[in-house]
C-alpha cells in the first residue's frame, strides 16, 4: 500500500521557542503543538493539563434552560420521565447516564431502546405508544429525534411532551419539542460544536446540577462520556478533550460494575484503560448487545451495582461479540464480491452502494467501514428489514456522506447521521436510482487528491531526541481520536542493526538505528517492505510511538506506519 507523506503546516520558529521556554517542552514536540494550531505557553497549558473549570456554561445551549425547568416540573410533580435511547455505545452510554442522574435526583424514569433488527433508528411508535400505556408525561429522547417530526408530533396527541438531546445534522424542519439540545441545530450559540450525545446529555444534567446548587454531581458521570465520545469518533479537542480526559480517570480510579465486567471478558487491565482499549474493546462489545441481540442488555450492566450480576451479563456481551464477528466474517465476504463486480462494470465509479437483502443488520456498519478501507471509497451497505432497504453509510476524508445522502432525498424514507457516518431507509425498487445519483454526486465532489491514502506527519525527530523527559510529555498528550492522534515522527539515514524479521502475520520487525541510538521497531502488516530495510541500507520511517509495559518495565517501541527509501522524502 503507498501513502503520500503530508507535514503539518505551522512552522512559525517564535511560537515553537516561546513554547519550549515557558512551559519547557521539548523543541520536536512543541513542534507538534504548533503544528496542531497552539499558539502559545498559556494553550499549551491548557492542552497538557485540562481543567474541568474550562467547561462551557450548559446554559449557553439553546433550550437548555427549558429542558431544566420542564424536568423539575417532572420530578416535583412525580411524573414518569421516559428516556428514549439508542442501540450503540453513544445511545446507550447517553441512556446508562441520564437515567442514573435523574434517579439519583428522585425522578421515576423507565427507558426504551429500539430493536435495531425490528425498529431501527429513531423515536419510534412503539416506545411513544408504550409511554403513552406507562402514563408518561415526557419523553426526553437521547442520541436521536432531531428529524422525528412526526413522532413528537404523535406523542404531542397523547399529551405528552418531549426534550431532545442530540448532535445530528438537523433538517430545514425541527421538531415541536419543549427543548431541543442539539449544539449544531441552527440559532444555538454554544461555543463547542462537537459533543458526543452523550456529551449533550453529560450537560444537561451539569445544567440540572447547577439548577440545584451541587454543579460537581454530574462529574461523577464523565466516564461515560468518555466511552460514548471515544467510541463515536467525535474530535478530542476542546471540550471533548477534557470530558474525555478526566472521564479516562473516572474509569480507572471508580470502576462502575458494569465496566469491570466488561473490561474483565476483554481481557483489558484496570488502572490505565486509555481511549484505545475502549475503541477496540469495550464499544465493539457495548454494540454488540444490540446487533445480535436486545440493547437494553448493554445499559442493565452499565447501571449495574452488583458485581456478579454485571459480570454475568458481560459475558452474554462476550459471546454476542464473538458471534458478532463471524456473521461480520461471512457478510464482508460477500460484499467484498459484490464490491469487486460493482467496480470492474464502471472503472469510473466513486462510491460503492450494495445491497442483499439476507445481510444481517446488525453488522453492515462494520462491513461498510472495512469496504472503505479496503477501497477507499464512500460506502452505503443496505440490507432488507420490513421491506425497506436500510442500512448504514461510511466515508472517506474530506468527503460529507450525509450531504451526498441528502442529494437523494427525495427517494429516500428517511435518513439521519453526520459527515463521517450516517444511516438510511429507502423503498427497495429505488435503489438502483438512489446507487447513481449518489455516485453522481461523489463524482462531482470525490477529487483525486481525496481518493490517494495519506500519512500525516507532525515533525521530523532524531532518534537521540528521546529520553524520560520527551515521553512524559509525549504522555501528557492523550486521551488520542479524531482530530488529535497520536503524533507521528519521521526520521531520516536509518538502519537496521540486527537484520530484519518477519513475524507473526506479516509483520517487519528490527532494531532501528540512527547516530548510535538504538530502539525496538515493528511495523504491522508491513512485510512487503523488508527489501527497504536491509543490507545495511538506509531507509526513512514515519511511526509513532508506544510505550510497552511488561512486568512493571516500561520499553519504548517505534509503532512503523511506513518505510521508504532515503532521498525519497
Amino acid at each position: 500500500m503507498k501513502y503520500r507523506w503530508i507535514i503539518r503546516e505551522n512552522r512559525n520558529d517564535s511560537i515553537i521557542q516561546q513554547l519550549t521556554s515557558s512551559i519547557g517542552i521539548p523543541a520536536s514536540l512543541a513542534r507538534v503543538l504548533a503544528a496542531r494550531g497552539v499558539a502559545s505557553g498559556e494553550e499549551a497549558v491548557h492542552f497538557l493539563q485540562p481543567s474541568l473549570s474550562e467547561l462551557h456554561d450548559p446554559f449557553l445551549m439553546d433550550g437548555m434552560a427549558k429542558a431544566v425547568e420542564r424536568i423539575e416540573y417532572a420530578i416535583a410533580h412525580d411524573e414518569l420521565i421516559w428516556i428514549h435511547g439508542d442501540y450503540d455505545v453513544d445511545g446507550t452510554t447517553s441512556t446508562s447516564l441520564l437515567m442514573m442522574y435523574l434517579r439519583g435526583l428522585g425522578a421515576r424514569v423507565q427507558y426504551f431502546i429500539p430493536d435495531r433488527q425490528g425498529e431501527g433508528y429513531g423515536l419510534s411508535t412503539t416506545s411513544i405508544n408504550q409511554a403513552r400505556d406507562n402514563d408518561a408525561r415526557l419523553i426526553i429522547t437521547v442520541d436521536c429525534g432531531i428529524t422525528s417530526i412526526e413522532a413528537v408530533r404523535l406523542a404531542a396527541g397523547y399529551g405528552i411532551e418531549t426534550i431532545i438531546c442530540d448532535h445530528h445534522e438537523p433538517a430545514e424542519e425541527l421538531p415541536n419539542a419543549v427543548a431541543i439540545l442539539d449544539p449544531i441545530k441552527p440559532g444555538c450559540s454554544y461555543p463547542f460544536k462537537f459533543l458526543a450525545a452523550c456529551g449533550v446529555v453529560f450537560k444537561l444534567a451539569q445544567a440540572l446540577g447547577i439548577n440545584r446548587g451541587e454543579p460537581e454531581r454530574a462529574f461523577e458521570y464523565l466516564d461515560f462520556v468518555a466511552l460514548a465520545s471515544a467510541a463515536d469518533i467525535v474530535p478530542l479537542i476542546g471540550e471533548n478533550r477534557t470530558l474525555v480526559h478526566f472521564g479516562l480517570k473516572q474509569l480507572n480510579a471508580h470502576t462502575r460494575s458494569g465496566f469491570k465486567a466488561l473490561l474483565d471478558v476483554a481481557g483489558i487491565a484496570l488502572s490505565n484503560v486509555n481511549t484505545a482499549d475502549v475503541i477496540f474493546g469495550l464499544a465493539p462489545r457495548i454494540n454488540a448487545a444490540g446487533r445480535i441481540g436486545d440493547a437494553k442488555r448493554a445499559v442493565e450492566m452499565m447501571a449495574q451495582t452488583d458485581q456478579g450480576v454485571a459480570f454475568s451479563i458481560a459475558q452474554e456481551l462476550e459471546r454476542d461479540n464473538r458471534r458478532r464477528r463471524s456473521i461480520d466474517e461471512t457478510t464482508y465476504t460477500s460484499a467484498l464480491k459484490e464490491a469487486e463486480r460493482l467496480l470492474a462494470e464502471d472503472t469510473t465509479r466513486r462510491s460503492i452502494v450494495l445491497h442483499k437483502p439476507d445481510w444481517h443488520a446488525g453488522v453492515i456498519g462494520i462491513v461498510a467501514s472495512r469496504l472503505v478501507e479496503k477501497f477507499h471509497l464512500p460506502v452505503v451497505m443496505l440490507t432488507t428489514v420490513d421491506y425497506h432497504a436500510k442500512g448504514s453509510a461510511r466515508s472517506i476524508r474530506n468527503f460529507d456522506i450525509h450531504a451526498g445522502l441528502k442529494s437523494c432525498e427525495d427517494l429516500l424514507v428517511e435518513f439521519g447521521g453526520h459527515k463521517h457516518a450516517a444511516g438510511l431507509t429507502l423503498e427497495e425498487s429505488k435503489i438502483t436510482l438512489m446507487r447513481e445519483r449518489f455516485d453522481n454526486y461523489a463524482k462531482e465532489h470525490v477529487t483525486d487528491t481525496m481518493l490517494e491514502r495519506e500519512i500525516v506527519i507532525d515533525t521530523e525527530l532524531s532518534l537521540n531526541e528521546l529520553s524520560p523527559h520527551f515521553f512524559r510529555y509525549l504522555r501528557q498528550f492523550a486521551p488520542f481520536g479524531h482530530h488529535n492522534p497520536k503524533p507521528i515522527f519521521y526520521s531520516r539515514s536509518v538502519q537496521s542493526a540486527n537484520g530484519v524479521k518477519i513475524v507473526g502475520n506479516n509483520h517487519l520487525k528490527f532494531r532501528a538505528l540512527q547516530s548510535n541510538f538504538v530502539i525496538d521497531a515493528i511495523g504491522f502488516n508491513l512485510g512487503a517492505k523488508a527489501n527497504l530495510c536491509t543490507n545495511g541500507k538506509p531507509f526513512t520511517i514515519a511511526y509513532t510511538l508506544e510505550e510497552n509495559v511488561y512486568k512493571g518495565q516500561v520499553t519504548p517501541q517505534l509503532s512503523i506506519k511506513d518505510v521508504i527509501p532515503d532521498g525519497e522524502f
